[in-house]
């Protein structure tokens, strides 16, 4: 049994590339949680993908023992969160499993759009936050100014700072002890039944659904009766154990331990991340606070390039939902692309993992379409519409109004890069509500835009106009009603639904000017003349012709009258007609990749 007074629940959080998985690894160390022989950078990044790229996609949590100053030893369960915006849900869901929190701040780069919105999340948990200042070794490090800062953008005492080094493990011990003195013990370990709340949960071939769960109070072994409170769905234990950091079988889990459940279910759709576990013999009286479900930002449509890879795809989505669950997905037909489906991510980051996951963990060629956001269509008959396929938009005579996505968005910049960014930003259709000044160097901009305009090139835009200084991080800010038209691409007069998209009026023009000069560059030529045309609502706004292969008729004319050749051009010239008519254009597969994998062009 474990001493609740000795046991300490926390996690790292940080904005992106603030070196937590760095530091986490450190306190792997200090605790002798795994052997030096074993040791490795980033080891509780166990995906290929989060190891290359350097970011934490998943949390991962482990459980660790150490002996503090005071000679006693202590159990801490710490778990290392995602730094990026798109994955802040995992953030939330890792926060509900904790008393306490540790905030990291980059001796170099400062308070960040992240740090600002983890702590915001960390204080609505009612967690004890604990600021870090970490790599204060680095030789363009300014501590003072980071707890100026510190102090006034997220109004913690800088007192309170731990200055650290992930890289040379300097400061955390003191870290440590920061936890055992700060950390609360873990909390409603007095209620009476079982209570565990279900963090994630991943998939395995093996062993089927496990679930990472914090017991809050209670105790949990292996073939127990479970029961899932939201739903009443009914289950038995078949393994409870640890993280350390591999998964380590234990006869039971007790209140306050953080570790993971294996049931008899094989689906992971039937369980709900933030769901209470309780027994079903003897259930609790009432859930533990959940978190709000996450709802999909942007959607695009995912096919696989080979078609007869359909089922392959299918499976491996169910398989990739099974760990994800912000991911959604439902199967949908294109009349260019053949089967796929129309799937649902948090933001672009998270579309691209997702799409890298699928290319690498079930080795699948796929392909996707422009990504589009959910619009609100009320029509002239009062009747409302959710849309988020472009294709579905209904015909413009039937439309009342368009609403878009509104995103609040703070952007934090070096002051001297302020008047480019407001350039950005008004180009993206956005409007600066306040600025605030951070410090001598830094400030943030409170900017509301339409989400869809920062969907594909915003962020990168952002880090070159800065230098990689700047960062930003949102939320959503309701509907708000603009001028949008559906913007269709035509190859020899036939719409191909894979190019359609959605786009504010004013830059329609633009965008289909760039998407049919992209697609003469792209297609292959035929006998007979190809019109390539962007239309809004019937109305063709941009075109692009290209030509005609040629033989030359007139090469067996040596001399002779002129009216020869005019006749002989002339019959050809009645033949590319006949053919034209009757001649199909068909979009070569590698011309949809090269112009879906460029298709900002313009906007």
């Amino acid at each position: 049994m474990t001493d609740l007074n000795h046991t300490r629940n926390f996690c790292i959080i940080a904005h992106v590339d603030h070196g937590k998985t760095t530091l986490s690894d450190r306190i792997l160390e200090l605790t002798r949680t795994v052997e030096m022989r074993e040791m490795k950078d980033q080891l509780l990044d166990s995906m290929d993908l989060e190891r290359e790229r350097g970011i934490t996609i998943k949390s991962h949590p482990v459980s660790m023992v150490y002996r503090a100053r005071d000679g006693k030893d202590y159990t801490f369960n710490l778990i290392d969160t995602p730094g990026h915006v798109d994955f802040s849900y995992e953030v939330s869901r890792s926060l509900a499993a904790c008393e306490g929190a540790m905030l990291l701040i980059d001796a170099a780069q400062g308070v960040e759009a992240q740090t600002v919105a983890n702590a915001h999340l960390a204080v609505e948990q009612g967690l004890e936050i604990i600021p870090v200042i970490n790599k204060v070794d680095l030789p363009s490090a300014d501590v003072p100014a980071i707890q100026h800062q510190i102090e006034d953008v997220l109004a913690i005492p800088a007192e309170e700072a731990i200055l650290t080094s992930g890289k040379s493990g300097l400061g955390v011990e003191d870290l440590m002890e920061a936890a055992v003195a700060r950390v609360p013990k873990p909390r409603w370990a007095e209620v009476n039944g079982l209570r565990v709340l279900i963090f994630d949960c991943i998939y395995d071939t093996y062993k089927g659904v496990i679930c990472y769960v914090r017991v809050f109070s209670g105790s949990v072994k292996t073939n127990d009766q479970i029961m899932t409170m939201s739903d009443g769905m009914k289950a038995q234990v078949k393994e409870v154990g640890k993280f350390s950091p591999a998964m380590t079988k234990q006869d039971e889990l007790v209140a306050g331990d953080v570790g993971y459940i294996v049931t008899n279910i094989r689906d992971v759709a039937e369980i709900k991340l933030g769901d209470t576990i309780t027994l079903a013999a003897t259930p609790a009286e009432e859930m533990l606070p959940g978190y709000k479900e996450v709802s999909p930002m942007v959607f695009s449509g995912i096919y696989p390039i080979d078609t007869s890879d359909y089922n392959k795809l299918k499976a491996s989505m169910g398989k990739l939902r099974l760990n994800d669950a912000a991911f959604v997905y439902q199967s949908e037909n294109s009349v260019a692309l053949g089967f796929g489906f129309r799937c649902g991510f948090l933001g672009l980051l998270h579309m691209e993992i997702i799409q890298e996951r699928i290319r690498r963990e079930y080795d699948l060629d796929v392909i996707s379409t422009y990504p589009s956001v959910v619009y609100h269509v009320t029509k002239t008959d009062g009747d409302t519409l959710e849309v988020h396929n472009p294709v579905y938009l209904p015909d413009p005579s039937e439309i009342g109004h368009i609403e878009e996505p509104m995103i609040v968005a703070s952007i934090h910049i070096p002051s001297t890069s302020i008047g480019d960014v407001l350039a950005l930003v008004s180009e993206k259709r956005g409007l600066c509500e306040h600025t605030e000044t951070i410090d001598g160097t830094r400030v943030m901009l409170v900017c509301r835009l339409p989400l869809n305009e920062i969907l594909v090139d915003f962020n990168d835009r952002l880090k070159s106009i800065t230098h990689g200084y700047g960062s930003m991080d949102y939320e959503m800010a309701g509907y708000e009603e603009a001028k949008l038209c559906r913007l269709d691409i035509m190859v020899n007069g036939e719409p191909v639904d894979a190019f359609a998209s959605i786009v504010h009026k004013d830059k329609a023009e633009g965008r289909g000017r760039a998407l049919c000069k992209r697609l003469k560059e792209i297609l292959p030529r035929e006998m007979f003349k190809i019109a390539i045309q962007a239309s809004v609502g019937g109305q063709v706004i941009a075109r692009e012709t290209i030509s005609a292969y040629r033989k030359d008729v007139t090469a067996k004319c040596y001399g002779g009258d002129i009216s020869r050749k005019r006749k002989l051009l002339e019959k050809q010239k009645e033949g590319k007609k006949r053919m034209k008519n009757i001649g199909n254009v068909s979009i070569p597969q590698d011309a949809f990749i090269k112009i879906l994998k460029n298709s900002d062009g313009g906007s």
